[in-house]
């Protein structure tokens, strides 16, 4: 239990954190840089997905 509480402890101390740090140009900056990078990812995840999902059908 006293593992779960610093963890929840931490949970926030970040949250406040980056909430702090995203109001700052640099901060905002980043965020938006880690905002775009992370819809790429996920975009060529789901395309992939996509993709092999159509490779598979056309296969049966």
């Amino acid at each position: 239990m006293k593992q779960l509480f610093f963890v929840v402890v931490g949970v926030v101390i970040g949250f406040a954190v980056a909430h702090r740090l995203a109001r700052t140009t640099g901060g905002a900056r980043f965020f938006d840089d880690v905002t775009a990078r992370t819809k790429a990812f996920t975009a060529a995840v789901a395309d992939g997905y996509r993709s092999r999902e159509a490779e598979l059908r056309t296969d049966a």
